[in-house]
């Protein structure tokens, strides 16, 4: 069963995270954060994995802990419900369209997690969400989930949709990426004998 729980619980935040690689793209995110709880539902959404996140945090002091813990606590459940990683495609790749932003992700799930990021933003806030928590988020998600992930603007004026472009294009990547190769058998997509 390719699923896992995991919670993380700091003076900061406290964080819960379910998730289901083989579901239907099911979800229920409540984290505080309006605007990142849509984005957790697009990522849900559309890499078909369920995705149920419950957070309380400090918001009281802004939204970095609570948007920075789900990346982590995301990342770790789903290293777990990768487990070893046998059988998998292992690799996602997806160029995303959303009206005026383009983004693309390459992203690979080595055990070696390393960031590159390309994305900027034209404006400092999304309603009252900082354009810069999306990097730390998915610095904390490549992090935590040993991902070497991507992502790439090619065009863009509207934060919102770059943003949402984002996080669309990781999500078709990731389902991608952990989605059993039929023709793999539950080989291991290494040379090395480990991932």
């Amino acid at each position: 069963m390719r699923k896992a729980t995991i919670t993380r619980k700091t003076a900061e935040t406290q964080i819960a995270v379910e998730i289901d690689l083989d579901g239907s793209g099911s979800y229920a995110n409540h984290t505080g954060v309006g605007f990142f709880d849509h984005m957790l539902d697009q990522l849900s959404r559309h890499s078909l994995i369920d995705l149920k996140v419950t957070a309380k945090g400090d918001l009281h002091i802004d939204d970095h802990h609570t948007v920075e813990d789900c990346g982590i606590a995301l990342g770790q459940a789903l290293g777990q419900a990768l487990g070893d990683k046998r059988g998998i495609r292992r690799y996602g790749h997806f160029a995303l369209a959303m009206d005026d932003a383009q983004v693309a992700c390459a992203l690979d799930l080595s055990g070696r997690p390393y960031l590159v990021w390309n994305l900027d933003f034209p404006t400092a806030k999304i309603g009252s969400f900082d354009t810069e928590l999306v990097r730390e988020f998915f610095q904390a998600l490549s992090t935590h989930g040993g991902i070497t992930l991507h992502l790439d603007k090619a065009h863009g004026v509207n934060s919102h949709h770059i943003a949402e472009a984002a996080f669309k294009a990781v999500a078709k990547a990731l389902r991608m990426a952990v989605e059993p190769d039929p023709r793999a058998e539950g080989s291991l997509p290494s040379t090395k004998g480990a991932l």
